[in-house]
């Protein structure tokens, strides 16, 4: 099996979704001849590669939603045996530079977070990774209160980057949002604009949702079950 074609319809996503709702996820890398790492050290996105092959997502690495004709981005989230989010979710990478201007509603975290395709993993390090099984997906957008908060938290970040204050940002900041540094090593650098206004050399960053947001996202979906 070949990565899938780009799904035409919300409709036709959703069936791609049912039919990979509880597999292993050794049943579907089998599908595409994948083999399974024995965990995910070196292999960090293997799953989210794994379900984008499956679902026929076709953004890549561009800023835009996964699904891009349909405007859909797709989140897998790993959960512990109590069905809580293990880790943070990534959103997408910090526009540290030519970001004068830039707005709440064009800005890469408003086009991801405007529709999102959750798929839950299993997480639980008691079951090997090729035993850990598929949960069912489900379509989300926020409501006016979590939109109000993630642009509060977008806003006030992106005032201090514009002001070269990037490398006072911590991870403590933000009530739905963080800004993190995300770089494979600490030789990866990117470039920044520092408090001086002159631009400087620093570790990328990355929009992240906090766990304490994601598992609100999960509580209200698991109670109507």
């Amino acid at each position: 099996m070949q990565k899938r074609s780009p799904p035409d319809s919300e409709h036709e996503l959703l069936s791609r979704v049912n039919k990979i709702s509880g597999q292993t996820l050794a049943q579907l890398a089998a599908e595409v001849h994948w083999p399974v790492p024995a965990d995910l050290t070196r292999d960090k996105g293997w799953i989210g590669q794994l379900i984008e092959v499956h679902l026929g997502a076709s953004a890549g690495n561009l800023s835009e939603p996964d699904f891009q004709k349909l405007g859909i981005e797709l989140k897998t989230i790993p959960l512990t045996a109590k069905h809580q989010a293990k880790e943070t979710t990534y959103v997408c990478t910090v526009p540290l530079l030519n970001n004068i201007g830039l707005q709440w509603w064009d800005s890469c975290v408003y086009k991801k977070l405007s529709t999102v395709l959750w798929i839950p993993i299993e997480a639980d390090p008691q079951l090997a990774l090729a035993e850990r099984k598929v949960g069912s997906g489900f379509l989300w957008s926020p409501d006016k209160e979590q939109w109000d908060i993630l642009q509060t938290d977008w806003e006030d970040f992106m005032e201090l980057i514009s002001l070269g204050e990037v490398e006072s940002i911590t991870a403590h900041q933000g009530e739905y949002l963080q800004i993190r540094p995300k770089a494979a090593n600490a030789s990866a650098v990117t470039t920044g604009i520092g408090i001086d206004g002159l631009r400087m050399q620093t570790l990328p960053r990355g929009f992240y949702l906090r766990t304490l947001f994601t598992n609100k996202i999960l509580q209200k979906r698991f109670s109507r079950d």
